[in-house]
């Protein structure tokens, strides 16, 4: 009853699309969840994941959940994750991609899930980490440990999607050091992040990780941008 009268005055919407849920659905009403443009990434290695870090970064496997574009649901959905503070959101792509990721075997050997840190100014403001949600939906799935205090980010950089490939490859280098180690020498670890454009981001913590001794790499984004 007192759902319903909930529902009422503050009705349930979609994070994709703002209609109203209805009672059986969660988040993202079913006409979105049919209508997300899924990648299926994982299942092929020769993905376009791993064509943006080709020759700049040696990952074992890299995968995206969603297609990203201007104006699109998947737009909303990080729009509402990242800005309005719905990190439910989150949490549900990771679900979402983590049963995916632990019926595929080379996936199941990823030891230690880290997300790409926001810079502390940036993590003051928002208040939170758009990537720890998913990253620890994944570790779970994965039976992972899940470190989000390894890296630090040093440098405050604007949100830089569909920014110049050449620019933002000049503004991100080393704008990371790992500041914990503990345990993680010949690791494989699972990089997590919200979206991937040129890859310069993802490039540069992963030369960061590199510096331990014996890791290997992989990769999982939310989104990819077409």
């Amino acid at each position: 009853m007192i759902k319903n009268l909930l529902n009422l005055f503050f009705p349930e919407v979609c994070r994709a699309c703002s209609n109203h849920l209805s009672d059986n659905e969660l988040l993202i009403c079913t006409h979105c969840r049919h209508d997300l443009p899924l990648t299926n990434f994982h299942e092929d290695k020769d993905n376009a994941v791993h064509k943006i870090l080709c020759g700049r970064v040696k990952l074992e496997q890299a995968t995206a959940l969603l297609h990203f574009s201007k104006k699109s649901i998947v737009q909303q959905l990080m729009h509402n994750l990242k800005y309005r503070g719905h990190e439910e959101i989150g949490h549900l792509l990771g679900e979402w991609l983590g049963e995916e990721l632990q019926q595929i075997d080379a996936y199941s050997k990823i030891d230690v899930v880290i997300p790409v840190p926001l810079h502390k100014a940036k993590l003051k403001s928002r208040g939170f980490n758009q990537v720890d949600r998913f990253g620890i939906a994944i570790a779970k799935a994965l039976n992972a440990k899940y470190y989000p205090t390894v890296l630090i980010k040093t440098t405050n950089t604007k949100t830089q999607v569909f920014k110049d490939r050449l620019k933002r490859n000049f503004n991100e280098h080393t704008n990371f050091k790992i500041i914990n180690t503990e345990g993680l020498e010949n690791k494989h670890i699972l990089i997590v992040d919200d979206i991937i454009t040129t890859g310069a981001t993802i490039e540069d913590c992963a030369n960061t990780l590199l510096d331990i001794k014996g890791v290997r790499l992989s990769l999982a984004t939310m989104s990819i941008t077409d």
